[in-house]
């Protein structure tokens, strides 16, 4: 008996963990999907945050929770990476998406609906894309990128129009198509839920269009004859989208001390950079994640000739957004990691804007780098192992070498400073730079570009010397002058351009000199003259005075 009683209970419970959940969306551990309860507790970021108590939980729903579904009861949970549970949950969810009858359209309320003679309320509506990703660039553009391989899921419906001395000879989904900008990608025959396994030869911004081709013939008794009526519809949504095939330029330098420096360049937004072979040396950039429904499919309605009700969604497709959380990119080990040289990209403004009201997640509130290449230092990094990772699961970039070749030697530079000519009021500097290796002189151009906008490839020498608060670029002789007012101690520093637009590139160094009036004989002399210049009425007033006093005592001693 005892045993009975406990197979029940067993029974009991795992019916409780397996049976369909009434919720929309469904509580963690009321669905029959592959994913545990902590998976599931971090799906819907776009439901309210009751933040429940536990006695208040396990009250409502008679059980106990676990510690991932209280973080997820009280805010929204956020990824490092993309995650893979928006593409599974979405695989087991399709399942439960299920037609109407002949003469019974369902659809979601966002689908384009079509009617005809015989034919109504035809849809075809894409179910979801994967792998993708939704980014929040901005206040004014979110992005939906898609794997250039995947798979996109559809569901298409209609109802047949049919009166009372009506009936249907034939009816059906004739063929489902995928194109890409009016080009058919695949053809599968008519099937209520299509789902195509796509492969798309280039990236860039595209037009999906899910196609499909609905029939009917329906047969009419007129009382002494009879009509039959042939109809056809094709109906389609678009699905705008980018297509993320991400490309990479890399360039590579050696530095004197025997570091390695590494530039990655690449046009669209970019998860994280690898550097070693153990993946410990790495870069992070500003993009966290987050999971969340497809809000469209919240709702289906039912269509039939005597009207129209809406539900609740069994079907909810869940998609993974991609959001700024950091200001800009950053390294990884945060001590002995690379050191970040350069950063590039363009400022965008907070998409805060963009973000569902109940998605409680940690997105800049304020302007942000969005970069798109970086320039990079360390002691150690692997050629072999530099992998970019994309912001679309399992999309990682091509690397490039441009076509004038990807290493860069860095030389040490020689930079030096004296003073040429000099007098009481200035002195005039000479600053010269050469190569420490060659000794040819390094001439820079007079451009305002400062390095952190240099550019990849470019072939021009930029850069710049300090001398004081004097900006200077030396000629071809690679001599520069400067002449200052002040005396003191002048440091003359040369700020080279970026290793990635020089070839051979150079370190920067710097240089002193002192100048006071006192250290040249001119000085001496000057200083001499205007002690005697201003020194010559006190001697002449020293003088009268004691004169005076002369005077005036030889009176007394009359």
């Amino acid at each position: 008996m005892v045993a009975v009683l406990a197979l029940v209970a067993v029974t009991l419970a795992f019916a409780g963990v397996t049976a369909v959940s009434a919720d929309a969306p469904p509580r963690p551990g009321t669905d029959d999907s592959e994913l545990d309860v902590n998976e599931t507790a971090t799906l819907w970021s776009k439901a309210p945050n009751e933040c429940l108590s536990d006695a208040e939980y396990e009250e409502r729903y008679d059980e106990q929770r676990t510690a991932m579904q209280e973080l997820g009861n009280c805010t929204d949970i956020t990824f490092k990476e993309p995650p893979d549970t928006a593409e599974r949950w979405t695989a087991y969810d399709y399942e439960s998406l299920e037609g109407g009858g002949t003469e019974t359209s369902v659809y979601p309320t966002h689908a384009e609906l079509t009617d005809s003679v015989l034919i109504a309320d035809a849809h075809a509506t894409t179910f979801a894309i994967q792998p993708s990703t939704r980014v929040h660039l901005d206040a004014d553009e979110t992005v939906h990128y898609i794997a250039p391989d995947g798979e996109l899921r559809g569901f298409v419906d209609y109802r047949v129009r049919l009166d009372s001395n009506s009936s249907v000879q034939t009816h059906g989904i004739e063929e489902v198509r995928l194109l890409r900008d009016d080009d058919v990608l695949e053809t599968i025959d008519g099937t209520q839920t299509p789902t195509f396994e796509y492969e798309l030869d280039r990236g860039g911004s595209a037009t999906l269009t899910l196609e499909a081709d609905i029939s009917a013939r329906v047969e009419q008794d007129l009382g002494n004859r009879t009509e039959v009526t042939t109809d056809q519809v094709t109906v389609s949504q678009d699905l705008e989208v980018e297509v993320y095939d991400l490309r990479a330029s890399i360039y590579h330098a050696s530095y004197p001390n025997g570091d390695h420096g590494v530039a990655i360049y690449q046009a669209q937004p970019w998860h994280g950079y690898t550097l070693s072979d153990d993946g410990e040396a790495r870069v992070r950039g500003v993009w966290r994640y987050y999971t969340a429904r497809d809000t469209g499919w919240d709702e289906l309605t039912t269509s039939t000739r005597g009207g129209r009700e809406t539900a609740d969604s069994d079907a909810l497709p869940v998609y993974v957004h991609a959001y700024p959380s950091e200001v800009g990119p950053r390294t990884e080990p945060i001590r002995d990691g690379p050191d970040i040289l350069e950063t590039w990209g363009t400022e965008s403004s907070s998409p805060e804007p963009t973000i569902h009201e109940n998605a409680d997640i940690d997105v800049v509130s304020e302007p942000y780098t969005r970069s798109y290449g970086l320039a990079l230092r360390h002691d150690e990094i692997d050629r072999e192992a530099i992998a970019v990772s994309g912001i679309v699961r399992g999309v990682s970039a091509d690397l490039v070498e441009p076509d004038g070749g990807s290493e860069r030697l860095i030389r040490e530079s020689d930079l030096s400073i004296e003073i040429v000519e000099s007098n009481a009021t200035a002195t005039t500097l000479r600053v010269e730079l050469r190569d420490s290796e060659t000794g040819a002189p390094i001439m820079l151009e007079d451009s305002l570009i400062g390095p952190r906008f240099s550019l990849i490839g470019t072939t021009s020498r930029q850069g710049y010397i300090t001398v004081g608060d004097q900006e200077v670029r030396t000629n071809a002789a690679g001599i520069a002058e400067v002449t200052v007012h002040q005396p003191g101690i002048y440091t003359a520093e040369y700020h080279p351009g970026s290793w990635r637009s020089h070839s051979p590139a150079y370190l920067g160094d710097t240089a002193t000199e002192t100048w006071h009036p006192l250290a040249t004989p001119t000085g001496w002399f000057t200083l001499v003259v205007d002690v005697v210049r201003y020194a010559l009425p006190f001697a002449v007033a020293l003088y009268a005075a004691k004169r005076i006093g002369s005077f005036l005592k030889m009176k007394d001693t009359l």
